[in-house]
């Protein structure tokens, strides 16, 4: 499926909240929070000279968050710095004074986030940002995790400390389930999706993302012309395009969300002209985008900042795995896994069918986002045929898939 924005809001200025949180003066506040993060780098970006031949384009770049914080996915952007941001308010609060980025150490600090207790729903990489986050920060962490996260996953969250609660059910289910007990037990949540009544938090993990757009501009010899980015509920592509439209204005490149077919909300929400919630149909390969309905401040934004909707399907997805994984001569492997380059299976399928109506030709420069890394190495190395010794979540493992 593949649509283009005819929403009446489509190419109009961002809201002013969303302003506030996605431009210059939020980037500014989230890098100062990261460089106060001992394991923070820049993440690379890659350049595929061959598979941009092959497509026709001037250029394609891969900006590759497998490398992110430890946690192989770029929401370690997000939850760990919401919940940084939430503690050091309630130590204002608290404490009757400022507190910033270099107060998070300080022992009158940090107990007051030993009172706090944080909590979120997930299919994996939002938890485990949320947990790292509160075990940085000295608070307790309730990650809940419906029926389809792996047990690798849940692992992987609960070694940060983390307290894991198994939820029937899919990904909204779930995020319900986390905000009911959150609200009996006083806990705070820390969602990476937004309904009515809550924005606010969504809002921050969103600004932790725009980090991702801010290297890459740097990186980049010449901005790009489009933008291909995958969505859940639509944080990162929202995040993304957001900021984009605001560093960019008349310049921002033509921004398309790519989503899986059997849990297309955003696509859905573009349709109807807001947010719905899509029938659960059968699960998707691309675990960490199985969502059914949008985030309303991310759907607030790609209303105005997307210019178009499209869908991939489960073959696609596994195909840009396994053809990063062994990538054409010249250009590097790259580790993407079930989610990481949905983006890039979207220009593919774009290429073939849609380039006139996204201006795409042999002028155009292409960013997209490897938005994970093997998160889920023995799934990974199911999907790419490996053997999963050889495989390490955000490392480079080019020699084994040689």
């Amino acid at each position: 499926m593949f649509l283009l924005n005819r929403n009446d809001l489509h190419r109009q200025p961002l809201a002013v909240t969303d302003a506030e949180t996605l431009g210059v003066a939020g980037a500014d506040t989230v890098e100062r929070f990261l460089a106060r993060r001992d394991d923070h780098e820049m993440t690379p970006l890659h350049a595929l000279p061959a598979l941009a031949r092959e497509l026709g384009l001037a250029a394609l770049h891969v900006k590759d968050e497998g490398f992110r914080l430890g946690l192989g996915s770029f929401k370690a952007l997000g939850g760990a710095y919401a919940v940084f941001r939430l503690v050091l308010e309630e130590a204002a609060k608290r404490l009757g004074r400022a507190v910033d980025a270099g107060d998070l150490d300080r022992p009158e600090v940090r107990a007051v986030a030993a009172t706090m207790t944080v909590a979120c729903a997930t299919d994996g990489n939002h938890g485990r940002s949320v947990a790292q986050g509160a075990e940085l920060a000295g608070a307790r962490a309730v990650i809940f995790v419906h029926a389809g996260v792996s047990d690798e996953r849940v692992a992987a969250i609960a070694r940060l400390g983390a307290r894991m609660v198994r939820v029937d059910g899919n990904y909204d289910d779930s995020v319900r389930q986390a905000a009911k007990v959150a609200a009996e037990k006083g806990w705070t949540v820390v969602s990476d999706t937004s309904w009515p009544g809550y924005e606010r938090v969504p809002g921050l993990v969103m600004q932790g993302y725009t980090a991702i757009a801010r290297e890459a501009l740097r990186q980049l010899r010449e901005p790009p012309t489009h933008v291909f980015v995958q969505a859940g509920v639509g944080g990162i592509a929202a995040a993304l395009a957001g900021h984009l439209a605001i560093v960019l204005g008349d310049t921002r490149p033509v921004f398309t969300v790519v989503e899986p077919a059997r849990a297309a909300c955003v696509v859905a929400a573009a349709r109807a002209g807001h947010v719905v919630k899509v029938a659960h149909d059968r699960p998707t390969v691309m675990a960490m985008l199985e969502c059914y309905e949008a985030s309303l401040v991310a759907w607030r934004v790609l209303a105005r900042a997307a210019d178009a909707f499209m869908t991939v399907d489960e073959e696609d997805a596994i195909a840009v795995m396994r053809r990063l994984a062994r990538p054409a001569s010249g250009d590097p492997a790259i580790v993407a896994g079930e989610s990481g380059g949905v983006g890039l299976a979207g220009l593919i399928r774009a290429v073939a069918g849609n380039k006139a109506d996204l201006g795409l030709d042999a002028s155009s420069r292409v960013l997209v986002i490897n938005t994970e890394g093997a998160t889920d190495p023995r799934r990974y190395a199911e999907l790419v045929g490996m053997e999963p010794a050889d495989v390490v979540a955000g490392k480079p493992i080019a020699e084994a898939m040689l």
